[in-house]
C-alpha cells in the first residue's frame, strides 16, 4: 500500500534522508475552493486513511523495486534499508467523517518526521478528494429524494459506472455516509456492512417466453422481495403483468422514458390492483436536479436507484484537495510556513476550527484560529493518533451515517440550496492574521 504513491513523494524521501534532514514537520490537508455547484462538504475518507497511517510499511520487494530505479542510482543503501523499516509515528488530527465542512477548513493535521509526513500526502490526498466527493454528492441526492418531508429512500447503483471496482467500493461506503438507505454492491456491503439491494435486469426478463411467465418465476424464488422491471418491452403492459403476481409484489422498477407520466399511469395500474403498498423504484441516470423536477412535476415515485451521477458526480467530479506544510520544529523553536499569492495564500502554523451555533443549534458560522487558541465555539478536529497509535476507536458507519444526519439538519438550508445557495461565512481569528502578517515580514 505505500507505494501507492506518487515518485516525488519518495525522492523529496531521500533527499531528506541524503542531508540528514529529519525534524518534525506539521502538515494541513484542506480544499483550496468549493466548485461552483457546491455550497458545503460532507468530510468522508478518514477511516481508510488511518488505516494506511497505522499499516504504513515497505516490503523487501517494493524497497528493491525501488531501489531498481535510474532516479536512485545515487541515494545510499541505508535509505532503503530506512525504508524497509519505517512505521508511522507521528500524530493525526482531523474532523470526524460525516462532518459538514467549507472550502480552507483543515480536514486532516499531521504532525510527524519529515518524511513521514511526505510520503503519506498522495494517499491521503487521493482517498479525501474522492470519499468527500461522493458522500457530498449523495447527500445532494438524498435531500432532493426526501423533498416534502418523504422520506424516499435512495439506493447506490454506481459500481458498473465508477471509475473501477475499487472506486466503486469507496463510492458504496461513501455514499452510504451521505445518506442512502444502501448499495448494489455485494463486495461494499459485505466489507462495510451497508444493506444491499438489487432486482433484475432486463436480460432475466428476455430469457423467458413472455414477461409474464418471467415475473412468475422471479416471484417464485424471491417471494419476500420481488420487485421487477416492468419497462423491457411496454411499461403499461409490464405493470398489469407485475399486478397479476398479487398482494406479495414488493414494487416495481422504471429505468428509462418518462418517468412522471410513468409513475402516475403505473400507480394507477397497481392501485386498481389492490396493491397500494407495492412501491415504485426508478433509475436510468438520475441525479439530484432530475429527481427534484420529477417530484415537482408530480411524480409517484418511492425510491430511487442512483448510478453514475453519484459515484461520478459530473457536475462537480473532483475537489481542489491540498496538503501543505504549515510548520517545522527545528532546534527547540518552531517556524512557519506560508504562501502569500493572491489566489493561492496559505495560513502558516497548525490550526483548529471552531464551529458557532445560534440557541437553536444551528450552525452560523466558522472561524479557523491557532491550533492552541482558547476561542468559543466547537472545535472539530480530533486527535485520531499519537505517535502513530489510535486514541481511540472509530465510529462505525451507521454511526458516522447519523453524524451526517445531524450535521446536515443543523445547516439552515439556505446553505443548502442547489441553485444559488448562501456561502456560509468562514473567517480567520485575529491571532492567526496576526501569524500570518508576522510571518510576512520575514519575507521582506
Amino acid at each position: 500500500m505505500p507505494a501507492v504513491t506518487d515518485l516525488y513523494e519518495l525522492t523529496m524521501a531521500a533527499g531528506y534522508f541524503e542531508n540528514a534532514i529529519d525534524y518534525s514537520a506539521t502538515f494541513e490537508l484542506w480544499v483550496r475552493n468549493l466548485p461552483p455547484q457546491r455550497s458545503y462538504l460532507i468530510a468522508c475518507g478518514l477511516e481508510d486513511c488511518v488505516r494506511y497511517l497505522s499499516d504504513l510499511s515497505f516490503s523487501k520487494d517494493t524497497v528493491e523495486y525501488l531501489r531498481a530505479q535510474e532516479v536512485f542510482k545515487h541515494v545510499s543503501d541505508a535509505f532503503f534499508d530506512y525504508l524497509r523499516r519505517m512505521k508511522f509515528t507521528g500524530d493525526m488530527w482531523a474532523i470526524p467523517e460525516g462532518t459538514v465542512v467549507f472550502a480552507g477548513e483543515p480536514l486532516i493535521r499531521i504532525t510527524a518526521p519529515i518524511i513521514e509526513a511526505q510520503l503519506v500526502e498522495t494517499f491521503l490526498l487521493s482517498v479525501i478528494n474522492y470519499q468527500t466527493t461522493v458522500a457530498t454528492k449523495a447527500s445532494r441526492v438524498v435531500d432532493a429524494a426526501h423533498m416534502g418531508g418523504v422520506e424516499r429512500p435512495v439506493v447506490d447503483f454506481g459500481l458498473r459506472r465508477a471509475h473501477g471496482p475499487g472506486a466503486g467500493i469507496s463510492a458504496a461506503r461513501a455514499s452510504f455516509i451521505g445518506g442512502c438507505a444502501g448499495t448494489s454492491n455485494v463486495y461494499a456491503g459485505y466489507r462495510h456492512g451497508i444493506p444491499v439491494y438489487g432486482t433484475a435486469a432486463h436480460s432475466w426478463t428476455m430469457a423467458f417466453d413472455s414477461e409474464l411467465e418471467s415475473f412468475e418465476k422471479y416471484y417464485k424464488t424471491f417471494p419476500e422481495s420481488t420487485i421487477l422491471l416492468i419497462d423491457t418491452y411496454d411499461v403499461k403492459q409490464g405493470a398489469i403483468n407485475a399486478a397479476k403476481i398479487g398482494d406479495g409484489l414488493r414494487g416495481v422498477r422504471l429505468d428509462s422514458g418518462d418517468l412522471v407520466a410513468q409513475s402516475k399511469m403505473v400507480r394507477r395500474i397497481l392501485d386498481d390492483a389492490g396493491l397500494k403498498n407495492a412501491q415504485i423504484v426508478a433509475s436510468g441516470d438520475l441525479n439530484e436536479y432530475k429527481i427534484r423536477d420529477m417530484l415537482r412535476a408530480g411524480a409517484l415515485l418511492d425510491i430511487f436507484g442512483v448510478g453514475t451521477g453519484m459515484v461520478v458526480s459530473c457536475d462537480a467530479p473532483a475537489l481542489q484537495c491540498i496538503y501543505k506544510l504549515v510548520e517545522e520544529q527545528k532546534g527547540g523553536r518552531t517556524v512557519y510556513k506560508a504562501k502569500f499569492s493572491e489566489d493561492k495564500a496559505m495560513y502558516p502554523g497548525a490550526k483548529q476550527v471552531r464551529r458557532i451555533s445560534n440557541g437553536h443549534g444551528e450552525f452560523q458560522r466558522d472561524v479557523i484560529c491557532r491550533h492552541d487558541e482558547k476561542m468559543k465555539g466547537e472545535a472539530l478536529l480530533t486527535k485520531i493518533l499519537e505517535d502513530g497509535k489510535p486514541v481511540g476507536g472509530l465510529p462505525d458507519i451507521k454511526e458516522i451515517q447519523s453524524h451526517a444526519k445531524e450535521q446536515l439538519a443543523r445547516l439552515p438550508e439556505r446553505y443548502k440550496r442547489f441553485d444559488g445557495a448562501d456561502v456560509y461565512p468562514v473567517s480567520y481569528s485575529p491571532a492567526l492574521e496576526a501569524l500570518l502578517e508576522e510571518v510576512k515580514k520575514q519575507y521582506r
